[in-house]
């Protein structure tokens, strides 16, 4: 069923895990494999080009091959099988040649590696323009006063940028660890029937080498069949990212509630809307993103579950990799997409959120006073005739200052004046815009470093 795949799922990356696209990833393995043994002298010079010219997904039946894997346990069996076929049909002696000294195994990981480099630069590229999105957010909104919320309740003033400055810096952390991630893992598989490329003989090292730079992709210590860290950490790295993606999108939907109304995802025809009620404006992207994060920790739980494989290679764990990774590496992309492009158009609305500063009748700003009481008697008195106070303000629905400014302590510690002060949001922002210049800096400096360097 793809009928959802519009609501869930990121166009650009859908396309790198399509039957076609998986199917050419192995084959471009199995041409770069036939380069690498004419270049070392291990095949035929010749075998090379004939190998190659049959190395296109368009030349294959993907439901025979789908059946036969059904069969065979792989893709990568029926689909050498077919590739030595079309070859021996214009060049015999080449045939023979085809996979070489290869492995199932090597065909299929090595494939998945080129799909994942492709499918994470894609979202490495998405990941970094919604940093920018965001930086844009922080300096529109730096000034924009809005009550900070714990356990659901009213807190403390801050600043919409504030808030926007903690999504930006956890999306900056996961650019690095993205980065690490693909530097760390996206590396060739190549090992032979137990790792060992005895089928290779002496040059063995010598073909993975030239494989190794034909599909530009790191050459790594040994082979790693049955060791799948390096899957492990790429989901887990994605794992994290949609816990971000998660939570920023339920920051959003949290404003957008009828009650608080401080945000609002982008209007258009046909979107947010209830087949029933005609008033509704229904934070859509949110409702994505939410559901991504619900779905990718169980998908990274099955990751992690299947690196525990049998000595030189793996029974049913690596076959659990199969589909699980790329769903994981679409169900972020796709969250991804939609929460960068409904941030960009993002609707905030300053004057509720100044509104709202209000609701509790002037409660938010309790610490406030008793830090200032604090002062100039125990802290612990401070607090309990701060407290005191605002229960008394809940029960009788009165203003917090109103009760203060009549309290006798009150009256003998701090002046009219202290008060005004006191009960001004701007005035208990603490160093949240310090805070904000050291997130934008670091930022900056990170896409800084993501440049290209002229040559």
């Amino acid at each position: 069923m793809n009928l959802l795949d519009p609501l869930f799922r990121s166009q650009a990356v859908e396309k790198v895990f399509s039957n076609r696209a998986t199917l050419q990833a192995m084959l471009d393995f199995e041409a770069a494999l036939a380069r690498a043994e004419a270049r070392a002298g291990f095949i035929p010079a010749s075998a090379a080009p004939a190998i190659e010219a049959k190395c296109r997904a368009e030349l294959y039946d993907m439901t025979v091959l789908a059946r036969a894997a059904a069969s065979a346990g792989n893709l990568a069996i029926p689909l050498v099988k077919q590739l030595t076929l079309l070859v021996a049909r214009k060049e015999n002696d080449a045939a023979r040649y085809v996979h070489w000294g290869a492995t199932s195994q090597d065909t299929i990981d090595t494939g998945r590696v080129l799909q994942l480099r492709q499918a994470l630069a894609l979202i490495s590229s998405e990941l970094d323009l919604f940093a920018v999105i965001l930086g844009e957010l922080v300096h529109k909104n730096r000034a924009t006063l809005v009550v900070a919320r714990t356990w659901m309740q009213q807190a403390l003033p801050t600043t919409f940028g504030f808030k926007v400055a903690g999504w930006l810096d956890a999306i900056d952390r996961h650019r690095a660890r993205l980065a690490e991630t693909q530097e760390r893992c996206l590396v060739l598989q190549f090992g032979g029937a137990v790792g060992t490329m005895a089928a290779l003989g002496a040059r063995g090292l010598d073909v993975a080498a030239n494989l190794a730079k034909e599909l530009q992709l790191p050459l790594p210590a040994l082979p790693w069949h049955s060791h799948r860290d390096r899957m492990g950490e790429i989901a887990a790295t994605l794992g994290l990212f949609s816990g971000t993606l998660g939570k920023i999108a339920r920051d959003i939907s949290l404003h957008t509630q009828t009650e608080v109304g401080e945000l609002f995802e982008p209007s258009a025809d046909g979107r947010g809307g209830s087949s029933t009620m005609p008033h509704k404006r229904n934070p859509v992207t949110s409702a994505v993103v939410l559901s991504a994060a619900a779905r990718v920790p169980a998908l990274v739980g099955t990751m992690l579950g299947a690196m525990v494989q049998e000595q030189e290679r793996g029974l049913g764990g690596w076959h659990a990799e199969w589909e699980t990774l790329p769903d994981i590496v679409r169900l972020t992309a796709g969250a991804l997409h939609h929460l960068m492009t409904t941030v960009s158009e993002l609707e905030v609305d300053p004057e509720r959120m100044r509104q709202n500063l209000d609701v509790t009748h002037g409660l938010i700003f309790a610490e406030a006073v008793a830090m200032a009481l604090a002062e100039k008697m125990p802290r612990s008195d401070a607090h309990e005739l701060v407290q005191e106070a605002s229960k008394r303000a809940q029960t009788t629905r009165r203003d917090l200052r109103s009760i203060l400014a009549q309290d006798a302590i009150v009256k003998a510690t701090l002046s009219e004046a202290d008060l005004d002060r006191l009960f001004t949001p701007a005035n208990y922002l603490g160093v949240a815009d310090q805070f904000v210049d050291r997130v934008l800096a670091s930022s900056t400096a990170h896409r800084d470093q993501q440049k290209p360097r002229k040559k």
